[in-house]
């Protein structure tokens, strides 16, 4: 029989796990519901059904028995960091060799193939990785929505709802944004809609998605929409940026890959790009696989396995 092997990326959207041979043969790929916290009783029950729904959907796939299955090697990572859910998942999953992680590694991991180079994350929040030739790995930004996470959706809605409140205020420039968020929500007012972000009825990637809307009004040609997205740009190459110079040597060739919602925008990447290659010997480009296929690459390569991924379903492509 193949041995098998299992990779997982954990977020705080959706969580899918992805299932290979020794090959690189991709089997099957499942998708679960978010799984960043498990703090709570709510959070633990979350992350199991997270866990235990894309696994099935992944063995389903590769006609496996989700009970039954074992792995020679599974390599996880979570937004927000796996120490918290260590115990749960060595209950979970039969393995012979597992790997706990963050996210930004094994997005890296995918983005590059297993290369050297440096992945810069923008969805829910926004963090940039690297690894050198000589395995040695260096971060900046990721300090979660309270501190930092600078350039992530959920940084650029709060950048735009800042924007209505000052322009209903009448100390800020008049921005279509206003009347943006408030028909997406449904909210009586700028004042209304900050008293409901601050309640549970809006979870984090929720109020994130709505980084959609200043991708609109810029385009329609909002002036106030335009600068936080210049902004957003930035701040990820500002990290990209940090990251190169903490392992890489001037004018050494980099290849910085990007990933995550924010960057579906096109003047986010467009900025992103030009300030990044504006510095000797860095390329941007786009990802080669994505993070659910790092991990697998990085569980096969806990058992000194380096194949080509094949049969990959089309959006780890």
């Amino acid at each position: 029989m193949s041995r098998l092997f299992l990779g997982v990326d954990g977020g705080q959207s959706s969580t899918t796990a992805m299932i290979g041979d020794e090959t690189g043969r991709v089997l099957g790929s499942g998708r679960g519901g978010p799984c960043n916290h498990v703090g709570a009783a709510e959070g633990r029950a979350k992350f199991t059904n997270a866990i235990n729904g894309c696994l099935a959907g992944a063995c389903a796939q590769a006609g496996l028995d989700p009970a039954g299955v074992c792995f020679e090697a599974a390599c996880l990572g979570f937004s927000g960091g796996p120490a918290d859910k260590v115990t749960l998942l060595r209950e979970m999953l039969r393995t012979g060799r597992m790997i706990l992680t963050t996210d930004a590694p094994i997005a890296l991991t995918g983005a590059t193939a297993g290369e050297p180079g440096i992945i810069t994350i923008a969805g829910t929040g926004s963090i940039s990785w690297g690894r050198d030739r000589n395995g040695r790995t260096a971060r900046a930004g990721g300090w979660g929505y309270l501190f930092g996470d600078e350039g992530g959706g959920f940084d650029l809605t709060r950048e735009a709802l800042r924007a209505a409140l000052r322009q209903e205020e009448g100390w800020g420039p008049p921005t279509a944004l206003h009347a943006k968020l408030l028909e997406a929500t449904g909210s009586l007012d700028a004042n209304h809609l900050l008293h409901r972000f601050y309640t549970t009825e809006f979870t984090r990637p929720e109020i994130a998605s709505l980084a959609r809307l200043v991708d609109q009004c810029a385009r329609a040609g909002d002036q106030v929409a335009r600068r936080l997205l210049d902004h957003a740009a930035r701040d990820l190459a500002g990290i990209a940026g940090a990251v190169r110079a903490q392992l890489f040597a001037p004018g050494e060739p980099v290849l910085v890959a990007y990933i995550g919602g924010v960057f579906q925008c096109g003047y986010v990447l467009d900025g992103f790009r030009t300030l990044v290659e504006s510095v000797e010997g860095c390329r941007v480009g786009a990802p080669v696989y994505g993070p659910a296929a790092g991990a697998l690459l990085d569980a096969l390569a806990s058992a000194g396995l380096k194949p080509r991924l094949s049969n990959l379903p089309d959006r780890e492509k």
